[in-house]
């Protein structure tokens, strides 16, 4: 006796998939063709000592007070205080309306 999982998985597939009716050929096959990759677009070394080394994660001070702002306005703002931009697309905005 088969598995009864077997026997119902294959009841549930013979149910989903479509039936194939008439005679089926797949005809002849075309060959794989190889097909060469492009070539690279720099094929010169790249000179690292022209431009000076940047490291993107240290932050002015200036970008680093903003950033502290905000991720502070944030925070307030899933207790529910909003304490956001005193400028909107240039335009000082009262106390009352933020």
């Amino acid at each position: 006796m088969q598995n009864p999982i077997l026997r119902l998985l294959a009841w549930m597939l013979s149910i989903c998939t479509p039936r194939p009716r008439g005679r089926h050929r797949l005809g002849s096959v075309p060959p794989l063709r190889f097909v060469p990759a492009p070539p690279p677009r720099f094929a010169g070394l790249l000179d690292g000592s022209t431009s000076r080394p940047v490291r993107p994660y240290v932050l002015d001070p200036a970008e680093h007070r903003r950033q502290r702002e905000r991720r502070r306005a944030l925070y307030l703002a899933t207790l529910g205080i909003d304490v956001g931009p005193t400028r909107i697309h240039g335009i000082r905005v009262p106390a009352a309306i933020r």
